[in-house]
């Protein structure tokens, strides 16, 4: 079963940031310039919270809300949810699940090496139930068996 940092090095993306000073609007354009439903939040080279699609949603109802100039450090998420790097596929998917989020940092050693979303880990996953029905069919076929040179049963 695949792990955490296995699927971040198919994902092969680098974790995207923005400062905690910056605006909203600032934060929505970096997130779609990446085609991405979050965005992490940094004060001096530390990551400090994370923005999603979901916090701009929450955020639209307040009268008050001004997008170009409120800023990201004020509306961010700060309960960062992280597993580490070694953690299966499996474990990933009862964390989105049983904490009712889409995305969780991947940790290292201490550190942040990657983002993953509920996408990514049903992607892989998928792929690795693919990978085993396949495995599972080449066996139950009889190329399997007439490979170790059983007779088949004509009739």
């Amino acid at each position: 079963m695949k792990t955490a940092g296995e699927i971040l090095k198919e994902k092969n993306r680098e974790m995207v940031c923005i400062s905690s000073d910056k605006t909203i609007r600032d934060a929505v354009r970096l997130m779609n310039d990446n085609n991405i439903g979050a965005i992490l939040v940094k004060e001096k080279d530390q990551i400090v919270g994370i923005w999603t699609e979901r916090d701009l949603l929450h955020n639209m109802n307040l009268p008050e809300f001004n997008p170009d100039t409120d800023i990201i450090g004020d509306h961010m998420t700060t309960s960062l949810h992280k597993a580490a790097h070694d953690t299966s596929i499996l474990k990933i998917n009862e964390m989105f699940l049983g904490l009712f989020i889409r995305h969780i940092l991947v940790e290292k050693d201490g550190v942040y090496i990657g983002l993953l979303s509920i996408g990514d880990v049903l992607r892989a996953s998928l792929v690795e139930q693919d990978r085993q029905i396949k495995s599972l069919n080449k066996i139950a076929g009889w190329e399997y068996y007439e490979n170790w040179g059983w007779p088949r049963n004509k009739k």
